[in-house]
């Protein structure tokens, strides 16, 4: 029995999904949030199986939401709701280690079909768009074949790593993320000592010759 959260802040989509999870025998509860700060509040005072986010929701988007879980190590595994057959935030999400990613315009039979597998420990993706994750996990695979310890990084070091090799200044992540520059500047030395690189532009260097694999 699955114990699940769905994150939307259109009220509509809120209750069919709910209305259709509650039918399945194997939902125990399917609880709701509008907003992503609610969504937040939610996952990290209970103990979901499954969420389902909305990538864009008010006060918190679902990306943020699964940056924050990932770094905390939570067990609540992430899928995301989307209208947008966009590469970039496919890529985007997968790299805050969701397990699914769905498109609205098939959303009640994915949604269903996702949760079921995601349950299982597999991944699922809206077959529109599915030659994405063959794309992402051969960059994957590729950038860890030059860097293995790339894996040991979190969810927020990824991130960081990618906005250097687009040759940000650790002020502009700062006020990209909304964090303090000194945070990026930690970041940026634990990035350094995972990947054993030495040396004041080594970082650097690496992030930009790496950037199409990232």
């Amino acid at each position: 029995m699955a114990k699940i959260l769905i994150a939307d802040d259109h009220p509509l989509m809120l209750q069919g999904l709910k209305m259709v999870l509650t039918e399945e025998e194997w939902c125990s509860a399917c609880e709701q949030a509008k907003d992503g700060e609610e969504a937040y509040s939610k996952i990290i005072s209970n103990n979901y199986d499954v969420a389902v986010l909305d990538v864009e929701m008010p006060k918190m988007s679902g990306l943020e939401i699964a940056r924050k879980i990932s770094d905390q190590k939570s067990d609540t595994k992430i899928i995301f709701l989307t209208m947008y057959k966009d590469e970039d935030l496919f890529n985007e999400a997968m790299d805050c280690g969701a397990y699914g990613f769905v498109l609205k315009e098939n959303a009640v039979d994915d949604i269903i079909n996702c949760i079921k597998e995601v349950l299982k420990g597999k991944y699922y993706i809206s077959p529109l768009i599915s030659g994405y994750l063959v794309k992402h996990l051969n960059k994957k695979n590729n950038l860890e074949k030059i860097a293995p310890s790339i894996s040991n990084l979190t969810v927020s070091e990824r991130r960081i790593l990618k906005l250097i090799s687009q040759n940000k200044t650790s002020k502009e992540i700062a006020d990209e993320l909304s964090i303090s520059a000194k945070t990026v500047e930690n970041h940026r030395n634990n990035i350094s000592k995972k990947l054993n690189l030495q040396g004041s532009h080594s970082l650097i260097k690496f992030a930009i010759t790496n950037k199409h694999l990232m």
